[in-house]
């Protein structure tokens, strides 16, 4: 064997190596994570992409209240220039002289004027607002309102990303449910087509029926196939919400969809009354109407002259010619712009039409909180009432096809009869599955609507 032949295999060795390490580090990177509802919860409100702009909406309007209360420091400014002057041609046509009787100059004798090229100054001011017609303070106010409403309104999101993250995790239990349960009947399905042939082959049963049972068959593995993508799906939508790779296998705690007897005795009079209580977007909007009102505020004050404190400080140099020190200058200094008499009154309009479009909107939101707290409540009590519905159907169904199956066997019943036993106890199952997943939704859908979601996840 020649030495180009033996570095071939080796390489050809060493390449089929790699490639297997390769495949088994890809492989490894598909990793299971058990998850608990609290810590989708956590996570949930730790990556999503809506509450980061929520706190830059806070961070944009907590500056503005730093910037309305930066309107009542001085204003303090420092200006200077340095010029440089051309020597200029002055012919003065006035006599100079001692104007207190001395001797005139001689009449062919010019003045010499100061040779003068060059100049410089500097001044410094200081402005303090001691009145501006309120309108300092209305901003000031106005700025807090609405900081306080752009905490709400993150307030208001965060409880909508944790009732989403609830409503994606019930989803994510109801497609691995679908999946096991689909699965069960595929393995049924399967060992009733077996037990069919072999009848079939004896002579037991007729072509047409252990075709149906091929055909059932057929279908739940199409179900099934249909229930893997929708987990697939559901499982990756997780994942993005929690900001977890793509590839990460979720394992739900399911305890959470365990259904317990005592319901929320609270009625739906008490949960409206909480609603309006503790409501994010009631508060917020209660606080855009302060907001409104100050800014109604601030647009009268144009109306009103201002007053301030002023005080300067001027130096000058000016070569041969001119030297100015310690020119100190203080003050009081009042203005009043005669046109805000005339233009003032279509800013004081907008501001009041801002008002009534703020308070016509808390109307409109007190007419939504109590359609949501009343849908909410009648969709929770409903999707009680549903699982215990689902819970004697399950009975029903496991009982009717434990008959319909002792008829097939003594020949009773039909191939049809059975298989269609066999579907009713499927559906019934998964009825159930995803009813217990609907209630939790449904009730936390309630705790949103009162505006009690985020305390009841603390």
């Amino acid at each position: 064997m020649s030495s180009k032949s033996i570095y071939a295999r080796l390489y050809a060795l060493a390449s089929g190596i790699m490639l297997t390490l390769v495949f088994q580090a890809a492989s490894a990177q598909q990793s299971s994570k058990s998850l608990s509802l609290d810590e989708a919860i956590s996570l949930s409100i730790q990556n999503s992409k809506q509450l980061k702009v929520s706190h830059a909406r806070m961070d944009d309007a907590n500056a503005s209240v730093k910037t309305a209360y930066e309107r009542q420091l001085p204003d303090v400014s420092v200006s200077g220039s340095y010029l440089r002057v051309l020597q200029p041609n002055i012919d003065l046509k006035l006599k100079t002289g001692d104007n207190n009787g001395g001797s005139n100059p001689d009449p062919g004798t010019k003045s010499e004027m100061p040779k003068v090229n060059s100049a410089a100054y500097g001044i410094a001011s200081v402005s303090v607002p001691v009145f501006a017609g309120m309108m300092i303070q209305s901003g000031k106010e106005a700025a807090r309102y609405l900081a306080v409403a752009a905490k709400l309104d993150a307030d208001k999101d965060k409880e909508d990303v944790i009732q989403n993250t609830i409503a994606a995790y019930s989803n994510l239990y109801k497609a691995t449910e679908a999946v096991e349960l689909v699965k069960e009947n595929v393995k049924q399905s399967a060992q009733r087509v077996g037990d069919f042939s072999n009848l079939e082959k004896n002579g037991l049963l007729a072509r047409n029926d252990l075709l149906k049972a091929e055909l059932q068959q057929s279908n739940y593995e199409l179900a099934l196939m249909d229930a893997e993508n929708s987990l697939k799906v559901a499982n990756l939508n997780m994942d993005i919400m929690l900001g977890l790779p793509d590839n990460t296998a979720l394992q739900l705690d399911t305890t959470v969809f365990k259904v317990g007897n005592n319901m929320d005795s609270r009625g739906v009079a008490e949960f409206e009354q909480l609603a309006y209580q503790h409501r994010k977007d009631a508060a917020a909007i209660s606080a855009r109407e302060h907001a409104a009102n100050a800014g109604v505020k601030g647009a009268k004050g144009e109306y009103y002259p201002s007053l301030a404190v002023t005080g300067g400080y001027i130096a000058a140099y000016i070569p041969n010619v001119l030297t100015i020190t310690n020119a100190v200058n203080a003050g009081v200094g009042l203005k009043y712009n005669l046109s805000s008499l005339w233009k003032t009154g279509s800013k004081v309009a907008s501001a009041k039409a801002q008002l009534a479009e703020v308070q016509a909107n808390e109307s409109k939101l007190t007419d939504a909180i109590h359609l949501d707290v009343y849908q909410s409540y009648e969709n929770y009590l409903l999707s009680h009432k549903k699982m215990d519905t689902y819970i004697k159907a399950i009975e029903q169904s496991e009982e009717n096809y434990r008959i319909t199956k002792n008829k097939h066997d003594n020949n009773l019943a039909t191939t049809t009869d059975l298989l269609d036993a066999d579907v009713a106890n499927l559906q019934s199952h998964l009825n159930y599955a995803f009813a217990k997943a609907d209630a939790l939704v449904a009730y936390n859908k309630l705790l949103q609507a009162a505006g009690l979601l985020d305390n009841s996840n603390k």
